[in-house]
C-alpha cells in the first residue's frame, strides 16, 4: 500500500493535523499525517467499509 491519501478533513495551513489512509482490495490502512514512518493500523477492507458507512450514515454520534 503505497498510495497514501490524506483526509478531505485536513482543513487549510499545512494539512499535516490529520489522517491518511490507502487501499487495496483487501486492507485499508491508516497512519497519522505527522509521523508517516511509524507503522500504520491495518484493517480488513469490509470491516473498514462497514466503518466509513457508519460514519456517512450516523456523523452526529462520532
Amino acid at each position: 500500500m503505497e498510495n497514501w491519501r490524506k483526509s478531505s478533513y485536513s482543513g487549510g495551513g499545512d494539512g499535516n493535523n490529520c489522517v491518511e489512509i490507502a487501499t487495496s482490495s483487501t486492507h485499508a490502512a491508516v497512519r497519522d499525517s505527522k509521523a508517516p514512518a511509524r507503522s500504520p493500523l491495518t484493517f480488513p477492507a469490509d470491516a473498514f467499509a462497514s466503518f466509513l458507512e457508519a460514519l456517512r450514515t450516523h456523523p452526529r454520534r462520532w
